[in-house]
């Protein structure tokens, strides 16, 4: 039982690491500008272009500009305004969809948080819900992993292909949703087996008593002669 509440600690410290990860990753630029999902580095190496959840941020020598916060932009229009190669028309239109996606991280943070709630509190049904809640967390932010990696990736084999020297990479931000999403995971996993086996320990355990209570409560017949005066 010690080793199965150790385990269910884990389970749940993996949940809650997820919901900071997420967190992170939702404040990235705009509201953070030193944390993005994709960093273009532009030809010259005094600029740069940083994208986050809800936006974006120009680096600048002595000056940063970051856009409003809002659902959805337009990565591929963004740089082609900096000077970069224009895209085609299918790849501006699936990297500004894709944009939108991102309301997912912090859904999937919410969400998470909840599950990591749900965790720590007592008792079989707690630890199902918190299990369940944790999945579909994990389902929500593998979605939102899989749309950044296809929306910047379109970005970033663009940019990198070009003869300008402009660089592009993956930045801490995805890193982190992508870590998030495997500590869901496995928290889910761990959480749901530590419930499991909780409660098989308990049925065993009740049963236990239940044959020792019959065995020892069990009294042996005496003779007519053996009774003593009740009176």
């Amino acid at each position: 039982m010690a080793n199965t509440g150790f385990f269910h600690h884990i389970g749940t410290f993996l949940i809650f690491a997820a919901s900071i990860l997420l967190l992170v990753t939702t404040i990235s630029a705009p509201v953070i500008n030193n944390i993005a999902l994709l960093k273009v580095d532009l030809s010259g190496g005094d600029s740069s272009l940083s994208f986050g959840t809800f936006g974006y941020c120009i680096t600048q020598p002595g000056d940063d500009v970051c856009s409003g916060k809002h659902i959805g932009y337009n990565p591929a229009e963004i740089l082609e305004g900096a000077g970069i190669e224009e895209f085609n028309r299918a790849s501006t239109d699936s990297t500004k969809a894709l944009t939108r996606v991102m309301i997912l991280h912090p859904v999937a943070c919410g969400v998470s948080f909840i599950a990591f709630l749900l965790a720590l509190g007592s008792g079989f049904c707690g630890a199902i819900f918190a299990s369940v809640v944790a999945m579909l967390a994990f389902l929500i932010s593998l979605v939102a992993v899989i749309c950044d990696f296809v929306s910047f990736g379109i970005i970033k084999r663009h940019v990198n292909n070009e003869d300008s020297g402009n660089k592009a990479n993956f930045s801490v931000a995805i890193w982190l949703i992508l870590v998030a999403m495997l500590c869901l995971f496995i928290g889910t996993i761990i959480v749901l087996l530590t419930c499991c086996s909780s409660r098989m320990h308990r049925q065993k355990r009740g049963s236990k008593h239940a044959e020792g209570g019959y065995v020892t409560g069990h009294r042996t017949k005496r003779h007519f002669w053996q009774r003593g005066n009740r009176y």
